[in-house]
């Protein structure tokens, strides 16, 4: 085989190398999606369902905590390219310090990676990150079995649900309207989370009540025994 066959082969075996990779990606992905979506127990307008998880800083936080308080949940990888770009831009702690801030709204980060998956971290490695990234929610939440993300139907990094006062779920998908990577296209997004959350502290109707979440795909594990015991 000459040199020039040679390269051609292994530039073939390169691409076809990468192609399978990609391919394996979008199979755990879709994997996680439909994990999520089987067990998705909430409804746009309907009651958001109660939880209870532990945060990074060792106090335990429930939904129910904060009944009379507008909440934002938001799902989080530190890893995600596309949370690094919400995160990067400022776009993310902007949105954190603007409304977490305020007396009726509580933001909650949550992470439903799986030891050994991408994006779940060491409580030392998460505080490092918190601050690297400008984080400014309300607490950062440990879902490792997945059982509140498959709860939620969370799909994604970021997955977002706005929650009223009432406890009812207002809103559920992406945080913008433009599913990318590039920190140039925050400025030029339409951002269904502020939008919904300045509609109903005005007490208006969510005017935009769901969107398709984009990012990076879930890390779930595989069913936690509590969660397999639900659909025996």
């Amino acid at each position: 085989m000459t040199l020039i066959a040679a390269s051609v082969v292994m530039a073939g075996d390169m691409a076809g190398a990468r192609k399978a990779d990609m391919k394996d990606n979008m199979k755990s992905s879709m994997k996680g999606d439909m994990q999520a979506a089987m067990t998705a127990e909430v409804a746009i307008d309907k009651p958001a369902p109660d939880f209870t998880l532990m945060g990074v800083d060792g106090k335990e936080y429930s939904l129910s905590d904060f009944k009379g308080k507008d909440v934002v949940l938001e799902w989080i990888n530190f890893d995600c390219p596309f949370v690094k770009k919400h995160y990067h831009s400022g776009n993310m702690p902007m949105l954190q310090k603007k409304y977490g801030g305020m007396e009726d709204v509580v933001w909650l980060s949550i992470c439903s990676s799986a030891p050994g998956k991408q994006g779940n971290f060491s409580d030392d490695e998460i505080l490092a990150h918190m601050k690297d990234f400008n984080w400014h929610a309300t607490a950062y939440l440990k879902d490792s079995d997945g059982m509140v993300g498959r709860m939620y139907g969370a799909k994604t990094t970021p997955h977002m649900f706005v929650i009223d006062k009432e406890g009812v779920l207002r809103y559920a998908g992406a945080i913008d309207n433009i599913p990318s990577t590039r920190v140039e296209d925050v400025k030029e997004a339409t951002n269904y989370v502020s939008s919904a959350l300045d509609e109903i502290m005005a007490k208006k109707a969510v005017a935009t009540k769901t969107s398709t979440p984009y990012g990076c795909g879930v890390k779930y594990g595989e069913k936690s025994q509590k969660e397999a015991n639900k659909t025996m």
